[in-house]
């Protein structure tokens, strides 16, 4: 059994259901293809709208469901990070390289990592040195992985995978997709679990 696992390390909901959703697939002994994409291309072909363009109520909306997700899951997170929104190529490009190189459970690990260090500690993921520390902590070596996500055969990976997610339909982050079947959002990982009989 094959999930692959479409996100974005910007996204909080993507982080709330890390964990659980890594649980569900070892329990079902299903292989994770993590793929990071680029939802700036996705959301102008699936009627999506980047946060700040989104309705008012909706972004207060937002604020609060995290907050309930937060307290519900006993997941800490922080609602306003200081590096939010930020680029995510530095992080795309040391979690693909890793993905070339250690395969998708090492993938995993560190882009958890990456997410938890915005989500949760409020670390500024724009400084490279932090990306390495968390690297680092993972047993990952940082400047290497960083150095080998700049190549372009990273770029053409990142390139590839949003096209794959593309036509595969989805239009927003996390998704996790089973045979071309689509799990939208990590409140929909009790039906994920179904599925896979986990």
């Amino acid at each position: 059994m094959i999930i692959d696992y479409y996100m974005s390390h910007n996204s909080p909901w993507a982080y709330l259901g890390s964990r659980r959703f890594a649980d569900i697939a070892a329990r079902a002994g299903a292989t994770v293809q993590v793929r990071p994409v680029d939802f700036g291309r996705i959301f102008p072909q699936s009627g999506g709208l980047p946060l700040p363009k989104r309705a008012p109520q909706r972004q207060a909306y937002r604020l609060v469901e995290l907050g309930r997700w937060s307290s519900h899951l006993g997941v800490p997170l922080t609602l306003h990070p200081k590096a939010f929104p930020s680029p995510e190529g530095a992080r795309v490009g040391m979690v693909l390289a890793l993905r070339e190189s250690a395969g998708d459970a090492a993938a995993m690990r560190l882009s958890h990592g990456f997410m938890a260090a915005l989500w949760a500690d409020d670390a500024d993921v724009n400084d490279p040195a932090v990306l390495d520390q968390v690297a680092s902590r993972l047993g990952f070596d940082g400047p290497a992985l960083r150095a080998r996500g700049q190549e372009p055969a990273i770029a053409a990976l990142f390139e590839a995978d949003t096209e794959r997610a593309i036509a595969a339909g989805v239009f927003g982050a996390p998704s996790y997709v089973v045979d071309g079947e689509i799990f939208w959002g990590q409140d929909r990982l009790e039906f994920l679990a179904r599925r896979l009989g986990a």
